[in-house]
């Protein structure tokens, strides 16, 4: 074991020959911050899980591929990493340069990073404290040959504890995008998660309200199967913009479960893509 190993947050769990790894862990910083440049690093983020944050992290960033822009993606969920899943990137073998960990790509050339690909099975859990947590995030940052990008996407865990503390300490953030739901309860906590980022000075692009409403396959109906709308509410009474709506869709599901959630695409998620490239300046 190389005594980068000894250091790495992936240590005990990672799939990659530590004979081949020197170069992987074993990094210059001096380096890698040569070699990547990344324009905009974007957060998404939410007050409290099941309200769909990242699935629209992979939406965002399959819309930002598809208008012409780089993009990365930086799953910082360590405990619940979903990407590789909805990519479809799967019995990924790591390989290492002497510059970082070169991250696989999916169709659209999105560059990805996760804790899943370190596991041997998805399923195996990430049983780590805080600190630990927060430190293969940063790994993620400084040890991935990431290169030349116009944004890097990050999916937060939910809440505001130490990974999305981390993250907006340690990553030049260029702007935060807030997920939300219509339940009263969602929106009571992601009211601290928009605190949090007014309290540390870190610009708030937006808020997307995800399942927004729904459409009835038959009559074409709109629903609002959880309540009323109030995603343009909370962010006129906390003094950020709406970046815009997405409905819960059964075929975007399937997308995501079946690994090809850059198939999907609709005028909602090109619109608030659209507003995030006009506030970021991208293509």
């Amino acid at each position: 074991m190389s005594d980068g190993c000894k250091s790495c947050a992936s240590s005990g769990s990672c799939n990659i020959d530590p004979n081949d790894c020197d170069g992987a862990v074993e990094i210059e910083k001096s380096l890698i911050g040569s070699l990547n440049s990344i324009k905009n690093v974007i957060v998404v983020m939410s007050g409290k899980g099941g309200v769909g944050k990242s699935s629209v992290t992979g939406l965002i960033a399959s819309e930002l591929a598809r208008q012409g822009n780089k993009v990365g993606v930086l799953d910082a969920d360590i405990t619940g990493p979903s990407q590789p899943r909805a990519f479809g990137l799967k019995d990924i073998q790591l390989q290492g340069s002497e510059y970082g960990i070169i991250p696989p790509v999916t169709k659209l050339g999105i560059k990805l990073i996760s804790i899943n690909f370190f596991l041997p099975r998805e399923d195996d859990p990430v049983i780590w404290r805080g600190p630990i947590l927060a430190g293969a995030v940063k790994q993620f940052w400084e040890e991935v040959d990431w290169r030349d990008l116009d944004y890097l996407v990050v999916d937060l865990p939910p809440g505001t504890g130490d990974v999305p503390l981390t993250v907006m300490q340690t990553l030049p953030v260029k702007g935060i995008v807030i997920v939300s739901s219509p339940q009263e309860l969602a929106v009571m906590v992601v009211k601290k998660t928009i605190n949090m980022a007014k309290k540390m000075s870190i610009p708030i692009l937006g808020l997307v309200e995800n399942m927004s409403y729904a459409i009835c396959s038959h009559c074409q109906e709109k629903l609002q199967i959880f309540g009323e709308s109030q995603g343009e509410k909370v962010a006129r009474d906390n003094d950020i913009d709406y970046l815009g709506g997405l409905p819960w869709d059964a075929v975007l599901n399937q997308a995501v479960d079946q690994g090809q959630i850059e198939n999907y695409d609709s005028p909602d998620i090109k619109a608030i893509a659209a507003r995030i490239m006009a506030k970021t300046g991208g293509k």
